[in-house]
Protein backbone atom coordinates (compact mmCIF):
# COMPACT_ATOMS: atom_id res chain seq x y z
CA UNK A 1 0.00 0.00 0.00
CA UNK A 2 2.80 2.28 0.91
CA UNK A 3 3.79 1.81 -2.88
CA UNK A 4 0.79 3.00 -4.14
CA UNK A 5 -0.36 -0.06 -5.73
CA UNK A 6 -3.74 -0.34 -3.75
CA UNK A 7 -5.73 1.05 -1.05
CA UNK A 8 -7.10 -0.56 2.13
CA UNK A 9 -10.26 0.06 0.00
CA UNK A 10 -9.54 -2.19 -2.47
CA UNK A 11 -7.82 -5.17 -0.62
CA UNK A 12 -9.51 -8.54 0.56
CA UNK A 13 -7.71 -11.55 1.87
CA UNK A 14 -8.72 -15.07 0.92
CA UNK A 15 -7.04 -18.35 2.76
CA UNK A 16 -8.43 -22.01 3.92
CA UNK A 17 -7.72 -24.13 6.82
CA UNK A 18 -4.08 -23.33 8.10
CA UNK A 19 -4.49 -20.51 5.74
CA UNK A 20 -7.57 -19.62 7.37
CA UNK A 21 -5.28 -19.39 10.47
CA UNK A 22 -3.06 -16.82 8.59
CA UNK A 23 -6.41 -14.97 7.82
CA UNK A 24 -7.74 -15.21 10.89
CA UNK A 25 -4.21 -13.78 12.48
CA UNK A 26 -4.09 -10.70 9.79
CA UNK A 27 -7.89 -9.70 11.31
CA UNK A 28 -6.54 -9.40 14.94
CA UNK A 29 -2.75 -8.28 13.82
CA UNK A 30 -4.14 -5.75 10.81
CA UNK A 31 -7.30 -6.20 9.84
CA UNK A 32 -7.32 -2.38 9.70
CA UNK A 33 -5.03 -2.97 6.41
CA UNK A 34 -7.97 -4.87 4.45
CA UNK A 35 -11.60 -4.19 3.74
CA UNK A 36 -12.57 -7.81 3.27
CA UNK A 37 -10.90 -11.21 4.65
CA UNK A 38 -12.29 -14.75 3.96
CA UNK A 39 -11.51 -17.07 6.30
CA UNK A 40 -12.28 -20.52 4.99
CA UNK A 41 -12.49 -23.72 7.30
CA UNK A 42 -10.24 -21.83 9.56
CA UNK A 43 -7.92 -22.97 12.09
CA UNK A 44 -8.90 -20.34 14.67
CA UNK A 45 -8.74 -22.17 18.54
CA UNK A 46 -5.51 -22.56 18.03
CA UNK A 47 -4.67 -23.43 21.87
CA UNK A 48 -8.14 -25.30 22.76
CA UNK A 49 -7.04 -27.83 20.11
CA UNK A 50 -3.77 -27.62 20.41
CA UNK A 51 -3.90 -28.69 23.66
CA UNK A 52 -6.18 -31.64 22.87
CA UNK A 53 -4.33 -34.85 22.87
CA UNK A 54 -7.29 -36.40 22.35
CA UNK A 55 -7.85 -34.95 18.95
CA UNK A 56 -6.46 -37.41 16.52
CA UNK A 57 -4.41 -34.65 14.53
CA UNK A 58 -3.30 -32.96 17.55
CA UNK A 59 -0.11 -34.54 18.83
CA UNK A 60 1.42 -35.44 15.22
CA UNK A 61 1.01 -31.83 14.84
CA UNK A 62 3.25 -30.55 17.20
CA UNK A 63 6.67 -31.09 15.59
CA UNK A 64 4.71 -28.22 13.11
CA UNK A 65 3.16 -26.04 15.17
CA UNK A 66 5.17 -26.49 18.78
CA UNK A 67 3.71 -28.45 21.58
CA UNK A 68 1.74 -26.09 24.00
CA UNK A 69 2.86 -27.72 27.10
CA UNK A 70 6.32 -26.31 26.70
CA UNK A 71 5.65 -23.03 27.80
CA UNK A 72 8.17 -21.27 24.99
CA UNK A 73 5.74 -22.75 22.35
CA UNK A 74 2.71 -21.75 24.31
CA UNK A 75 3.59 -18.50 24.35
CA UNK A 76 4.19 -18.11 21.08
CA UNK A 77 1.13 -20.08 19.35
CA UNK A 78 -1.31 -17.71 22.22
CA UNK A 79 0.64 -14.72 20.54
CA UNK A 80 -1.15 -15.59 17.01
CA UNK A 81 -4.23 -17.59 17.97
CA UNK A 82 -6.92 -15.88 16.28
CA UNK A 83 -9.42 -16.97 19.08
CA UNK A 84 -7.87 -16.21 21.83
CA UNK A 85 -7.37 -12.05 20.78
CA UNK A 86 -9.97 -11.13 19.44
CA UNK A 87 -10.39 -7.52 20.75
CA UNK A 88 -12.65 -4.63 20.75
CA UNK A 89 -11.82 -2.99 17.61
CA UNK A 90 -13.00 -2.49 13.88
CA UNK A 91 -12.86 -5.65 11.72
CA UNK A 92 -12.80 -5.90 8.11
CA UNK A 93 -15.81 -7.47 6.23
CA UNK A 94 -15.61 -11.18 6.65
CA UNK A 95 -17.19 -14.23 5.58
CA UNK A 96 -16.21 -17.32 7.56
CA UNK A 97 -16.94 -20.99 5.97
CA UNK A 98 -16.96 -23.97 7.48
CA UNK A 99 -17.68 -27.77 7.23
CA UNK A 100 -20.41 -30.09 9.63
CA UNK A 101 -18.09 -33.12 8.50
CA UNK A 102 -15.00 -31.54 8.54
CA UNK A 103 -12.71 -34.35 10.55
CA UNK A 104 -9.57 -31.49 10.41
CA UNK A 105 -10.80 -28.36 11.63
CA UNK A 106 -14.40 -29.05 13.73
CA UNK A 107 -16.90 -26.78 12.92
CA UNK A 108 -17.29 -25.40 16.39
CA UNK A 109 -14.07 -23.30 15.95
CA UNK A 110 -14.94 -20.88 13.27
CA UNK A 111 -18.19 -21.14 15.09
CA UNK A 112 -16.98 -20.02 18.64
CA UNK A 113 -14.40 -17.55 16.80
CA UNK A 114 -17.58 -15.99 15.13
CA UNK A 115 -19.30 -15.47 18.40
CA UNK A 116 -16.54 -13.67 19.96
CA UNK A 117 -15.94 -11.60 17.38
CA UNK A 118 -19.73 -10.85 17.14
CA UNK A 119 -19.54 -10.05 20.99
CA UNK A 120 -16.46 -7.38 20.84
CA UNK A 121 -16.12 -5.43 17.37
CA UNK A 122 -17.50 -2.19 17.56
CA UNK A 123 -18.00 -1.54 13.93
CA UNK A 124 -21.11 -2.58 11.54
CA UNK A 125 -19.07 -4.63 8.83
CA UNK A 126 -20.78 -7.75 7.60
CA UNK A 127 -19.64 -10.74 9.77
CA UNK A 128 -21.11 -13.94 7.86
CA UNK A 129 -20.55 -17.69 9.25
CA UNK A 130 -21.56 -19.66 6.15
CA UNK A 131 -22.15 -23.74 7.60
CA UNK A 132 -22.24 -26.21 4.75
CA UNK A 133 -23.77 -28.74 6.47
CA UNK A 134 -22.96 -31.59 3.93
CA UNK A 135 -19.15 -30.33 3.34
CA UNK A 136 -16.15 -31.64 5.08
CA UNK A 137 -12.90 -30.15 5.17
CA UNK A 138 -12.31 -29.57 1.36
CA UNK A 139 -15.87 -28.03 1.17
CA UNK A 140 -18.61 -29.57 -1.00
CA UNK A 141 -18.36 -32.30 -2.93
CA UNK A 142 -19.24 -32.23 -7.09
CA UNK A 143 -17.27 -29.97 -9.41
CA UNK A 144 -20.29 -27.61 -9.47
CA UNK A 145 -21.09 -27.46 -5.67
CA UNK A 146 -17.62 -26.76 -5.49
CA UNK A 147 -17.99 -23.64 -7.89
CA UNK A 148 -21.23 -22.30 -6.24
CA UNK A 149 -18.81 -22.53 -3.45
CA UNK A 150 -15.95 -20.57 -4.93
CA UNK A 151 -18.40 -18.14 -6.28
CA UNK A 152 -19.65 -17.07 -3.35
CA UNK A 153 -16.85 -16.21 -1.61
CA UNK A 154 -15.77 -14.04 -4.71
CA UNK A 155 -19.13 -12.21 -4.92
CA UNK A 156 -19.11 -11.46 -1.15
CA UNK A 157 -15.56 -10.05 -2.11
CA UNK A 158 -16.51 -7.75 -4.89
CA UNK A 159 -19.49 -6.65 -2.74
CA UNK A 160 -17.59 -5.44 -0.72
CA UNK A 161 -15.22 -4.14 -3.00
CA UNK A 162 -17.82 -2.43 -5.23
CA UNK A 163 -17.02 -4.60 -7.74
CA UNK A 164 -20.05 -3.93 -10.18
Amino acid sequence: MQEGFTTTELIAGRGGSAGGLLIGAVSNMAGDSFKVLVPEVPFVDVMTTMLDETIPLTTSEWDEWGNPKNREDYNYMRSYSPYDNVEAKAYPHMYVTTGLNDPRVGYWEPAKWVARLRELKIDDNTLVLKTNMGAGHFGASGRFNQLRELAEGYAFIFSKLGVK
